[in-house]
């Protein structure tokens, strides 16, 4: 069994009532001190497929500062897991924050050159994985699979009474489930921090298609209208400016919600100017627009100057 008394229930906290919108922020961060966020929700059934398949060591894939690589060597040891951690590129000493907390997890790291890395979905590379690490129950780069999105399907459970649901995106594996639990009358907006994010909207579509292929459950019979804003990645993947930099120190000092530069604060900073823009107000009623904060934070401690 995984017992998940250990996390606690993310709270939601009103930061703005203004001009017919009203933004709340969903606390994912909180739920934790090291799996939190929406990583736990990916990693969730994958860890409960691989306890009831019996397997003992989760083998996954990430960069050198990778939110998945972190949360999964915490899970690990949490839940009495071996981990394995193949990193893209090569090892580069001292360890940065990441990777030295996942060793001292008990995360065996392994890197791969970058060409080789590209390769990590395919099943030579994962079979030959499982020739040199053994019995190993392989989850893909940022909890990607049907498991992921099925664990997704639960943040926004209980979120039915918003207009608009804003969250950043990575592989778009946690939009994907949460287009796949809310209402049609709903929307969800995915704001990438990846330079050239359109490719996305092909990315979700095929893993929403994938999910309404298999038999796992769905929590409503269409999925809720959805959109991407590519406009706030800040020059791409973790890629940051001083005027990024600026806004989560500014919105720290007023919300006291602390925000990452990778994901959380680009999305932030992306919903906070769309409102100046009027982008949210609607003519009947106020809006209300819930923001996911995905956690992440660790990774702000590669990325200071």
């Amino acid at each position: 069994m995984i017992e998940t008394s250990v996390f606690f229930p993310p709270p939601i906290q009103q930061i703005y009532n203004e001009d017919g919108v009203e933004v709340y922020v969903l606390r994912l961060d909180l739920m934790h001190s090291w799996v939190n966020g929406n990583k736990w929700f990916k990693l969730k059934y994958n860890l409960l497929e691989a306890k009831e398949r019996d397997f003992s060591t989760i083998l996954t894939f990430g960069g050198a500062f990778s939110n998945h690589i972190f949360a999964t060597a915490a899970a690990g040891k949490l839940f009495g897991f071996n981990t394995i951690g193949v990193i893209r590129g090569e090892e580069t000493l001292p360890l940065n924050p990441t990777l030295d907390f996942a060793r001292k997890q008990g995360m065996q790291l392994v890197y791969l050159d970058r060409t080789t890395y590209r390769q990590r979905n395919t099943r030579e590379l994962q079979e030959s994985l499982k020739q040199r690490y053994g019995q190993v129950f392989i989850i893909p780069e940022g909890g990607c699979n049907l498991n992921g999105i099925r664990g997704c399907t639960e943040i926004a459970q209980s979120l039915r009474q918003f207009d608009t649901i804003c969250l950043a995106c990575g592989t778009g594996t946690t939009l994907a489930g949460m287009i796949l639990s809310l209402h049609p009358q709903q929307r969800v907006i995915g704001f990438p921090v990846l330079k050239g994010g359109e490719f996305l909207y092909k990315d979700i579509n095929s893993l929403l298609q994938d999910y309404f292929a298999s038999d796992l459950p769905a929590s409503v019979d269409s999925p809720a209208a959805w959109d991407l804003v590519c406009d706030y990645h800040f020059g791409g993947y973790a890629q940051v400016n001083e005027e990024l930099r600026l806004f989560c120190q500014s919105f720290l000092d007023k919300y006291n919600i602390p925000l990452d530069y990778v994901y959380t604060g680009k999305m932030f900073y992306g919903v906070m100017d769309l409102i100046k823009k009027g982008f949210f107000q609607n003519s009947d009623r106020c809006s209300q627009i819930l923001l996911i904060h995905t956690g992440g934070l660790q990774g702000n401690l590669g990325l200071q100057k």
